[in-house]
């Protein structure tokens, strides 16, 4: 029997419990709050990234003995025409090799990628994509930006922004998992296929 075969045979049997069991429901909400992953696909809100995130911060560390980072703020936007998401920061810097604190604000994106490990989507590889430094801090944008990417890569790469339970990867003795992860206007979508 395919792999595709084998996959309509579970679903025809689970609609057909749905069924026998005689709700009110329909089919698909049968399906879909018994069983969540028969649609084949998982979609968080923007609104959960950002709360997943929002637990990192503010965030304080000094760098390289020489640089006290303060990171705070984050605004958690979605590309979907470049399939990453993007974390705009507020940042602060102060070193004894500048007279002053400076800040800015700095925009970071990242991929996301399924983590078996820990069950989770997670940024991947994140990057500083845009600085800006306020007033003559602008002088220092390029230094103050090594240094924020390096903080914001310490904290922020493999960080889980959605974490599955157990079971629901698990069904009938059939262990799913997430593949295709795609960032759309509103959410993520997240396809569960079978292991």
């Amino acid at each position: 029997m395919t792999h595709t075969a084998k996959r309509v045979s579970r679903r025809a049997f689970l609609l057909a419990a749905c069924a026998a069991a005689g709700t009110a429901t329909s089919l698909g909400a049968c399906a879909t709050g018994i069983f969540p992953f028969i649609p084949d696909h998982y979609t968080f809100s923007q609104q959960q990234v950002q709360d997943a995130v929002q637990r990192k911060f503010p965030y304080r560390r000094q760098m390289q003995q020489l640089f006290d980072v303060s990171l705070t703020n984050p605004v958690v936007m979605l590309e979907p025409d470049r399939n990453r998401i993007a974390v705009q920061l507020d940042a602060q810097l102060a070193s004894p090799l500048i007279r002053q604190p400076v800040s800015g604000v700095f925009t970071l994106s990242s991929e996301l990628a399924w983590d078996s490990a820990s069950r989770s989507v997670v940024l991947k590889s994140p990057s500083v994509d845009r600085v800006d430094m306020q007033g003559a801090a602008a002088a220092y944008g390029q230094q103050v930006g090594a240094v924020v990417a390096l903080a914001a890569t310490q904290l922020l790469d493999n960080y889980p922004i959605h974490t599955f339970k157990p079971e629901q990867l698990q069904f009938a003795g059939v262990s799913y998992e997430p593949g295709t992860i795609t960032i759309l206007t509103n959410g993520i979508r997240v396809q569960i296929v079978e292991k």
